[in-house]
């Protein structure tokens, strides 16, 4: 029989790995698959982050734990994977979100800072989507890939915002997901990316403090930034049997701001 919309939208009996879910856009998809009804176990580098984080899923009603890796050192993504099976069965839903950004001009970009943005943003991404996927996913011919991009990988920044490595991590980030998303649909895995616009988080603190919000803002046709509710929806679309017949594609969550710069 036809499924109801709120049980094609249920992750009960699921469980999703988030990376960079100890905060910000992370910890906003987590809450969203957990409160779906997945297990949820989340992953950042700083156990104290983790564990604050986790306490508020737990707060939820959420089933929630954590393991502390740094997503750009081969050794501790392949740990994170192994440690997340062993603890909690399979991975359904794997969150690639864990990322780093470097402000420089494009010029005097330090080659140490490109590869720091390269490792974290697309290349731990690859690892990580693979170990999950010859480990849980390929045998069991099912599962989801959420891969967190940004607006920032469609096209170039105005003189200002001079992020070149940043830009060309997500772009790949896009790539990444349509070239995975078609190999990857014969084994029953769907391979996604949301392109988040500008959210309020630590990592863009500095540009909102430098620009404001209200010029930010300003820029998208909605009139306003994302806030912590605004990545849910996409995020349950892509994880849940909603979203089976989705793959390889991209979504931008602006406000609009990528559909009149032509991103």
């Amino acid at each position: 029989m036809t499924r109801t919309v709120s049980q094609l939208f249920d992750l009960t009996g699921k469980t999703a790995l988030v990376t960079g879910g100890s905060r910000g856009l992370g910890l906003q998809m987590a809450h969203a698959l957990g409160e779906a009804g997945a297990r949820i176990m989340l992953s950042s580098r700083k156990a104290g982050d983790l564990e604050e984080a986790t306490a508020d899923l737990q707060a939820a009603g959420i089933d929630a734990r954590w393991i502390a890796a740094d997503c750009a050192k081969e050794e501790d993504i392949r740990r994170l994977a192994d440690e997340t099976l062993h603890r909690m069965g399979n991975i359904d839903i794997l969150v690639n979100n864990a990322g780093a950004a470097w402000g420089a001009p494009a010029e005097d970009h330090p080659v140490e800072a490109w590869d720091k943005v390269m490792n974290l943003n697309i290349r731990g991404y690859f690892i990580l989507s693979q170990h999950v996927a010859k480990q849980n996913m390929i045998g069991r011919k099912s599962g989801r890939i959420i891969n967190v991009a940004s607006i920032a990988g469609l096209g170039g920044n105005p003189a200002d915002m001079q992020t070149l490595a940043y830009n060309t991590s997500k772009g790949a980030v896009i790539t990444f997901t349509q070239a995975l998303g078609g190999e990857w649909g014969k084994y029953g895995i769907n391979v996604n990316a949301i392109c988040p616009g500008f959210f309020p988080s630590k990592m863009t603190q500095a540009t909102l403090n430098r620009l404001g919000e209200d010029k930010l803002a300003a820029h998208a046709p909605l009139r306003r930034l994302g806030d912590d509710e605004d990545l849910k929806g996409i995020t349950l679309l892509f994880a849940s049997d909603a979203g089976k017949h989705i793959t390889g594609q991209w979504m931008a969550v602006d406000g609009g701001v990528s559909m009149i710069t032509g991103g």
